[in-house]
């Protein structure tokens, strides 16, 4: 299992909904790519000290055109901030979730006695996951020596990590567990996991902002990247949803509708007496001063010449549409102005010869 995969299950036992999340050390953005495709996210955030890394593979956080044409329903903001774990922002204040996934091992030792207070002390999330390597598995990796990479400035066993982890721990409020991932082969189960993993849960979740009293003035980060993703939260994009799918539905009615009036119509063709009385039966002709009575009083489309009438309320009885508004009041407040609606607005208004032609 991937330290991605591990944390994709701690959020999902952990964390419910609407949860901010901010990756330290993001280095190429991969962590926050798949973060964002939890619909229980709305607010990710990337921290890195290497801006260029960052600035390389930041375009695959921008939303996809997919995105524009079926906007989710949750709301979804990425950030990405060039700048210090040793430093403290306002910026990283009231995230749920901070993870740290091979991280402290690149920090200088004056930066690691820094971090917990900052993160821990400062930041204060209800959660941090921390990952690091365990220098007890660098045996059994092919040509490892010393470090697993040459910018590593230190590598624990893990009664160093689990140490530090519980002093971090007891001093700023939080319990801790203990796992990993990667594990050793059969009859090398001692050494213990490739990777080893901390998950910090706070004990008193805080009810006020925190670190408030001594919130710095002034930004220590710059920001490098901002994408706000479309969402049915906001306003146009949901009126833009809900036209196209009710004018979706009602396209896909008229021509149920007009199929089923040529099927009739080529069931009676060699009866022109027949064919008259059933074409007279199924299309409701009605005159200008009965058209809100009829559409009012039925869910039926009907038709008058070279018009279709189709009844919002019929529309609105369609799942889709139903779950976009959820009130009827709401889909005529969304669709006045934009669709062709019948004079007293209780119907969507369709011409016939447009289907035609396109036959």
């Amino acid at each position: 299992m991937k330290v991605s995969n591990y944390l994709m299950y701690k959020c999902s036992v952990f964390l419910i909904s609407n949860l901010q999340v901010a990756d330290l050390g993001c280095a190429d953005c991969t962590l926050l790519w798949m973060l964002k495709f939890y619909n229980c996210i709305e607010v990710l955030a990337g921290l890195d000290i290497c801006a260029s890394v960052m600035k390389e593979k930041m375009h695959r956080l921008y939303p996809l055109p997919a995105d524009y044409l079926q906007p989710s329903e949750r709301s979804l903001t990425v950030t990405l901030h060039h700048g210090s774990v040793a430093h403290e922002d306002p910026c990283m204040l009231g995230f749920d979730l901070v993870t740290c996934i091979e991280l402290i091992e690149h920090l200088e030792e004056s930066e690691l006695e820094k971090f917990p207070e900052v993160v821990f002390g400062f930041m204060a999330p209800t959660m941090v996951v921390i990952s690091t390597p365990n220098s007890e598995f660098n045996p059994l990796l092919p040509g490892v020596t010393v470090f697993r990479h040459q910018d590593h400035k230190f590598e624990w066993d893990r009664a160093q990590f689990q140490s530090w982890a519980l002093d971090a721990a007891k001093r700023y409020g939080y319990s801790v567990e203990f796992t990993g991932v990667g594990n050793p082969p059969t009859g090398m189960e001692d050494v213990g996991f490739c990777t080893q993993i901390a998950v910090f849960v706070k004990k008193y979740p805080q009810t006020s902002e925190p670190a408030q009293s001594k919130k710095p003035t002034e930004a220590a980060y710059k920001t490098v990247f901002r994408a706000v993703y479309p969402s049915l939260k906001d306003e146009k994009y949901l009126q833009s949803a809900v036209v196209s799918e009710v004018m979706f539905t009602a396209h896909a009615i008229k021509r149920s509708l007009l199929d089923h009036l040529v099927s009739e119509q080529e069931d009676y063709n060699d009866d022109p007496t027949e064919r008259k009385l059933q074409l007279q039966h199924s299309v409701n002709c009605f005159s200008e001063e009965l058209e809100t009575l009829a559409v009012e009083k039925s869910m039926e489309p009907l038709t008058n010449g070279s018009v279709v009438y189709i009844p919002l309320r019929k529309i609105f009885s369609f799942p889709k549409v139903n779950q976009l508004c959820g009130t009827f009041e709401k889909l005529r407040e969304l669709i006045t102005g934009k669709v062709t609606l019948s004079s007293d607005g209780s119907a969507v208004v369709l011409d016939t010869d447009h289907e035609n032609e396109e036959n």
